[in-house]
């Protein structure tokens, strides 16, 4: 239990957290998020318990909630997120409860663990080491004949819905190159494109969601409206593989400058060489890495 004894003033708060004086001062008024002691001059001292609530906010707004969300978030997680993390609220054990409870239907307790988690930690890591994980999870139980497409349609929708929300109302104002996100052709499962795109809006790119079932033809229209810089296509099935690569090559020919990346687990393993260089990977140490190459062949052009 963290200590009660105030020691901490405001300025070693300030720097401890990263957050000016003035804004921890108007949070408490606006918010009563802590309600520090004062010694015998009237200074405020914050416990241990104070600073830990105060940090937890932080990270939550560095996250992009805005503090009157992130407050709404405390109140209703306060059990987890402030007193020291039970051991059984991992992120392993969150992803083994909610898979339970999406391929039983069970939404509200679903969407429970879904809040529980973004209230422990930060959106990146909820959507891909939490819900990108799952996700797979849950394509490997399908293609393995363990559970039907009504439970895979199901949990995967759920999921959907709550990166989607999340990504139109995550604030990003774009400091980084245009990009379009779009699956390839045929393509159904969107919800690992939703999670790239999370990934390059938090970077700070702007991004056109174009998602699935949109022609080839008007593909290559969207890409001469908006003149990205960067085209991103995902692609699940096997068999829309080739169909994609040729998209992709089509379009590069039309648009020589465009740097173009190819995802989803019909490239993990492409033996064609001409088209190697636009695979960005798994996991979100190859998407840093590729996206650090494009970023480098955009400014070079």
């Amino acid at each position: 239990m963290a200590s009660r004894e105030g020691k901490y003033n405001i300025k070693a708060i300030s720097q401890l957290v990263g957050v000016q004086p003035g804004t921890l001062r108007a949070w408490e008024r606006r918010y009563n998020i802590v309600d520090p002691v004062r010694n015998d001059s009237g200074h405020r001292l914050y416990t241990d318990r104070d600073l830990k609530t105060i940090k937890w906010l932080t990270d939550k707004v560095n996250s992009g909630f805005t503090i009157s969300q992130a407050v709404s978030l405390l109140e209703k997680e306060a059990v987890f997120s402030i007193e020291e993390e039970d051991t059984a609220t991992t992120t392993s054990k969150i992803k083994e409860d909610l898979l339970r409870a999406l391929l039983s239907f069970q939404e509200t307790r679903a969407q429970q663990l879904m809040d529980q988690a973004f209230s422990l930690y930060s959106i990146e890591k909820v959507v891909i080491d939490i819900l990108g994980s799952l996700l797979i999870s849950i394509g490997d139980l399908w293609e393995k004949g363990k559970i039907t497409s009504a439970h895979e349609h199901y949990a995967s929708q759920l999921i959907k819905t709550r990166i989607g929300i999340i990504l139109y109302s995550f604030p990003s104002p774009p400091i980084m190159p245009k990009v379009i996100a779009v699956c390839g052709p045929n393509e159904r499962h969107e919800v690992g494109l939703l999670i790239f795109t999370l990934f390059l809006k938090m970077k700070g790119f702007e991004v056109i969601y174009l998602g699935s079932s949109v022609d080839n033809q008007d593909v290559k229209i969207v890409v001469g409206e908006v003149q990205p810089s960067l085209l991103f296509m995902s692609c699940t099935m096997k068999e829309n593989q080739e169909e994609t690569i040729a998209l992709v090559k089509e379009v590069k020919r039309e648009f020589p400058s465009l740097s173009i990346g190819l995802g989803g687990t019909a490239f993990s393993n492409v033996e064609d060489e001409s088209i190697l260089s636009f695979i960005v990977g798994d996991s979100k140490q190859e998407w840093e890495h590729w996206i650090n190459i494009k970023l480098t062949e955009i400014q070079m052009q």
